[in-house]
């Protein structure tokens, strides 16, 4: 069973969000658990075992289907505040990846985030709610 953590730096996110994030994660296939945390800027550290994946406007964008990749094996999605994230966090990362050429703001990037996390799952397990 993948192991995925979406980590946020930063403030609690506002009931809009956090409800938008509750739902998908909810909603995830079996098989599949999301794992959320918050973090404190300059006070995160991936697990050892975990592919970081940290999120940033300059990262590489991905299709659903190769982004669906990333869900096998041990998986920790960063996300940062509204600061973004410190250059060291970056260098430290397996992937950056993009959501969008666009600045998102925190609480909307993580939405993003774990809906496309259901919808790469679902495609994954040949559920219908992801039609290409």
């Amino acid at each position: 069973m993948p192991r995925l953590r979406v980590v946020a730096l930063g403030a609690k996110l506002p009931a809009w969000a956090e409800e938008a994030c509750a739902e998908y994660v909810k909603r995830m296939p079996r098989g599949y658990e999301v794992e959320r945390r918050r973090a404190k800027p300059g006070r995160f550290a991936a697990p050892k075992q975990s592919r970081l994946v940290a999120l940033d406007e300059r990262g590489e964008a991905m299709t659903t289907e190769e982004f669906a990749g990333l869900l096998k094996g041990e998986t920790t999605f960063l996300v940062g505040g509204p600061e973004g994230l410190d250059e060291s966090v970056k260098k430290d990362a397996a992937l950056l990846l993009r959501l969008s050429s666009m600045t998102l703001p925190h609480a909307l990037a993580q939405v993003v985030l774990i809906e496309q996390i259901y919808r790469a799952a679902t495609l994954l397990t040949g559920h219908p709610y992801h039609r290409a």
